[in-house]
């Protein structure tokens, strides 16, 4: 994968981009003075790749440009990335474009977001042949698994000027919190030492040890369980002897023994003394006892009838006789004939010259006093009765109330001792349960069960010693440094060429994947770039380090992109803040162009299959300069166009 083009589209949507045209598989230099945009490009190029978080400061390019662009070959295929300027620190917003060697930069007004920045990764993923790799990584390692793709890719590609020039980090943001785990997890795999046949024989292999540790542990398990079951055993047997279903247990038993003393105490059947016909006796009580409780209640409401009634006529009489005895004092009652009427004086017989009715009412209300006081005085003797009567029934329902609940008292006596019974064939059901869950148990996870774990774990033993021969065939970590050492071969040759400090003397010059920094080998012993002097010596090193890294990938055919940008690779031969390298008069200018000639010598090795890119403050008027330099920011000239400041909103 090369860069074809970088594009930034003004925020007004004025239709022609700012385009940078660059040459695949060559060397491409932007030249300039400071403060031009130099810089920016590699972060635009990383934001385009399928970055989220927007790395660019605040100033003139964030301000006037609304997309950013890059226009990518991949073999025949060509790709259109754009990624809008985001409103904030990080946007998934993207959009991808996918055609032939034709396609080329659009035009202001077709800048739409139709993809994302995952799907970036992906299609990238795909194009340059980043295989559906899952990285798994060792088990305990504490971190998560992940799917390789360009992401991981791309920081074998970049280096920014605070990045070449650092003598503990090699590679790009490798400072970053998880980024250098993951460069030492997927560089394998980009160098061709480890790829999805491995990790999924790794997986399998890490799966299958933790199956083995399982079945293990369930042999432990049994086997415990086997020796401590004979005591569990002789205990239940002595527990089914205490709950009557076997007959006491000797001090000693031979195993199949008590197995046959668990086996009767099981078969047994629990026996519970019954007491035929006592529901039913009770059932009966109870009718009987309600009937007799509906009988008191039914004479109970008749006497109390029979005594409202007499209460009514005892007052009645006393009534009447007051009334009686109102008439009696004057003496008039008594002495008027029967036939007397009113024109008769009740008191001397004589006819009234004029009728007196009074006298006629007075008698007919006497003679009413006198009968009622004559019925009431008939009915009282016959309510006695009746009341006797009646008081003779409650005696003998009572008794009968009182005979009942006696009985029942003796049928509750009775049920006492059918609950103790019931509770001791509860107790010989829960003895039983425990010696069948006993039974079955020990049936199952035995001997014979135990045998059968063995010979599973026989089965994973021998399956993890086939996938771990299989593992061992294809050590990554061999095989890794197998291919480091071709990349060394390479490194150390140009850095000699550069006249790098210890160079000359090292035995070898390599990358070290577990420091993930250039690493000599000297007869004084490992000598890593950390105790090496100079910013001259930690560029030199880098740049030796990351074509090497690059060739090997072209040479192999490895599904990393074939670009390297490299930010101000010369800083350390300039006075810090140079604004113009073509001024510096006391520069290293022979390094310098030993540098240059170094990238562009590799450049040609690789034939076409590597793109470098440049961004420094050097021009050098060598023809083979001039031919590599693709933009030159002075005069005037920058990433931002003069005219995007002066009318740009």
């Amino acid at each position: 994968m090369h860069l074809l083009a970088l594009a930034l589209y003004h925020r007004d949507g004025r239709p022609d981009p700012r385009v940078i045209r660059f040459r695949p598989g060559a060397l491409n230099i932007l030249t300039g003075e400071s403060e031009t945009g130099k810089s920016a490009v590699l972060g635009i190029v990383e934001y385009c790749l399928g970055r989220q978080i927007f790395t660019l400061p605040d100033g003139v390019i964030t301000n006037t440009t609304g997309w950013y662009a890059l226009l990518v070959q991949v073999g025949p295929t060509r790709l259109f990335l754009g990624r809008p300027n985001p409103t904030g620190a990080s946007t998934n917003k993207a959009m991808l474009v996918i055609g032939d060697h034709t396609l080329d930069l659009p035009t202001a007004d077709q800048m739409h977001v139709n993809a994302d920045a995952a799907a970036i990764r992906a299609e990238l993923s795909a194009r340059i042949g980043i295989e559906d790799f899952r990285f798994q990584p060792p088990p305990g390692a504490g971190r998560s698994a992940f799917d390789v793709s360009s992401a991981q890719a791309v920081l074998l590609c970049l280096q920014k000027q605070n990045e070449i020039a650092n003598q503990s980090l090699l590679f790009h943001r490798q400072g970053e919190p998880g980024i250098a785990q993951t460069i030492k997890d997927t560089l394998p795999y980009f160098l061709g030492a480890a790829g999805p046949d491995q990790a999924a024989r790794r997986h399998e292999l890490a799966e299958t040890n933790k199956a083995l540790r399982r079945v293990n542990k369930q042999i432990e398990e049994a086997r415990r369980r086997v020796e401590d079951g004979e005591a569990h055993r002789v205990a239940l047997a002595r527990l089914a002897a205490d709950g009557g279903l076997i007959a006491d247990v000797p001090e000693a038993l031979t195993a199949a023994a008590l197995d046959d003393s668990l086996r009767q105490a099981l078969e047994t059947a629990p026996s519970v003394p019954s007491l035929p016909g006592q529901d039913d006796r009770r059932e009966r009580l109870a009718a009987e006892r309600r009937q007799l409780r509906d009988q008191m209640q039914e004479v109970n409401t008749a006497r109390a009838i029979l005594d409202g009634w007499h209460e009514e006529s005892t007052a009645l009489t006393g009534e009447l006789h007051v009334q009686l005895s109102r008439l009696k004092p004057i003496g008039l009652l008594g002495m008027a004939p029967d036939n007397a009427d009113a024109q008769t004086c009740p008191l001397c017989s004589q006819q009234l010259p004029v009728p007196d009715p009074q006298i006629a009412e007075l008698q007919a209300l006497t003679r009413r006093l006198d009968r009622e006081l004559e019925d009431l005085s008939a009915l009282q003797p016959g309510r006695t009765r009746h009341r006797e009567e009646l008081d003779g029934q409650a005696r003998e329902i009572q008794a009968r109330l009182r005979s009942n609940a006696a009985t029942l008292e003796a049928i509750n006596t009775s049920d006492r001792q059918l609950r103790q019974a019931q509770d001791l064939r509860t107790r010989q059901a829960h003895i039983q349960g425990r010696i069948l869950q006993e039974l079955q148990r020990t049936s199952t996870q035995g001997k014979d069960g135990l045998a059968e774990l063995q010979r599973s774990a026989d089965r994973l033993t021998e399956q993890a010693a086939a996938l771990q021969n299989l593992v061992d065939s294809d050590e990554v970590g061999a095989e890794t440094e197998n291919r480091l050492n071709e990349v060394a071969d390479l490194m150390t040759d140009w850095a000699r060429a550069l006249g790098l400090e210890h160079a000359a003397t090292a035995d070898e010059v390599r990358i070290s994947l577990t420091l993930l920094n250039v690493v000599l080998r000297t007869p004084a012993g490992r000598r890593p770039l950390t105790r090496i002097g100079s910013a001259k010596n930690w560029i030199g090193y880098h740049l030796v380090a990351h074509l090497a890294l690059h060739t090997f990938f072209n040479r192999h055919s490895r599904p990393v992109p074939g670009f390297l940008m490299l930010d101000q690779p010369t800083q350390a031969f300039f006075p810090e803040e140079v604004h113009d390298a073509d001024t510096v008069l006391d520069a290293d200018w022979e390094a310098v162009r030993a540098y240059f000639a170094l990238i562009s010598q590799a450049v040609s090795r690789n034939e076409g299959g590597l793109q470098v890119i440049v961004c420094d403050h050097v021009n050098l008027r060598d023809e083979w300069f001039r031919e590599a330099v693709v933009e030159n920011w002075r005069g005037g000239a920058a990433l931002i166009p003069t005219d995007w400041i002066t009318t740009g909103s």
